[in-house]
C-alpha cells in the first residue's frame, strides 16, 4: 500500500504580481525519490522553498503526512522531519564555524542528546570521517562541504530530504560520488527525496517519478522509464532532453 509522504494542492507563489508558481500540484509517496525538472527560472526550486517555509505562498496548500501546514513559518517539529540541501555548500555553511560546530548546531536547536555519538555517526555516515571535525569550511573540497551539508540534514533524523540541485556546483566526477551517497542514504535510512534538477540523467538515475516545470507551472507528468524510452508528450520536455547533455541512465 502507497503511503503520502506529502501534497501540494493548488500552490502558488506570487512576488508583486509575477507568478513564481501558479497552481502546482504534486503528491510524493512515503520512500520515494521525486523530481523536479525544468530550465532556470521555471519554478522548481520555488516550489522546494515554499514547502520549506522559505518562500511566501500565496495560495493553495501543502500537506505533511495528511496535515496541512496552516502558517508559512514552520516549527521545530517539522524541521525535525523535513531538512532541506542547497546548491552551494560553501554559502550554507557559516565559514567561521568547524564542522563539529556546524554539526552540533541543530542539535542543540532541537533538544537531541548524545551529540558525540551522532556527530562522529553523521561524518562516517557521508565519508568523512572523525578527522574532519575541526576544519573549517574553506579547508574542505566543495565535494567534502557538500557531505557536510547532508550529514548536517541527516544528524536529526529527518524523513523527507528537499535537494536543490545538491551536485549542480561540483565537477562531474565528485557530483557521481555525492550522488551514489546520497542514493545510499535513502535506502538505509527509508528516506523521501524531493530532488530539483536541470539534469535529466541525475534525474532519471535518482527518481522514480518526476514533473516537468515552465514558467511556474507543470507542463507534464512523467515517469524515469518515460524519458529513457522518450515517451513525452511536450515539446519542452524533448527540447530539454536534447539540452541535458550525457542523458542517460546506468
Amino acid at each position: 500500500m502507497t503511503v503520502t509522504a506529502f501534497t501540494v494542492d493548488d500552490l502558488s507563489v506570487v512576488y508583486d504580481g509575477y507568478y513564481a508558481l501558479d497552481a502546482v500540484s504534486i503528491d510524493v509517496s512515503r520512500g520515494e525519490s521525486f523530481g523536479l525538472v525544468g530550465e532556470s527560472g521555471s519554478g522548481k526550486s520555488t516550489l522546494l522553498r515554499a514547502v520549506a517555509g522559505l518562500a511566501p505562498v500565496s495560495s493553495g496548500a501543502i500537506r505533511l503526512d495528511g496535515r496541512e501546514l496552516k502558517s508559512s513559518k514552520r516549527d521545530k517539529a517539522f524541521y525535525r522531519q523535513v531538512q532541506m540541501v542547497f546548491q552551494d555548500p560553501y554559502g550554507s555553511l557559516h565559514p567561521r564555524q568547524t564542522i563539529d560546530r556546524l554539526l552540533l548546531e541543530p542539535l542543540v536547536i532541537h533538544g537531541i542528546s548524545d551529540s558525540e555519538k551522532r556527530i562522529a555517526r553523521a561524518l562516517d555516515e557521508v565519508g568523512l570521517g572523525s578527522g574532519f571535525r575541526f576544519r573549517y569550511p574553506h579547508q574542505l573540497s566543495g565535494g567534502q562541504r557538500q557531505r557536510v551539508a547532508i550529514a548536517r540534514a541527516l544528524i536529526v533524523e529527518p524523513s523527507i530530504l528537499l535537494l536543490d540541485e545538491p551536485t549542480s556546483a561540483l565537477d562531474a566526477s565528485v557530483q557521481a560520488e555525492v550522488l551514489n551517497l546520497l542514493e545510499q542514504v535513502r535506502r538505509d535510512r527509508h528516506l523521501t527525496f524531493v530532488m530539483v534538477s536541470h539534469d535529466l540523467g541525475v534525474v532519471t538515475h535518482m527518481c522514480e517519478r518526476l514533473v516537468v516545470m515552465r514558467n511556474g507551472a507543470i507542463v507534464e507528468r512523467l515517469s524515469a522509464k518515460d524519458l529513457v524510452t522518450g515517451a513525452v508528450k511536450e515539446e519542452y520536455t524533448r527540447n530539454l532532453m536534447i539540452a541535458s547533455k550525457g542523458f542517460v541512465r546506468d
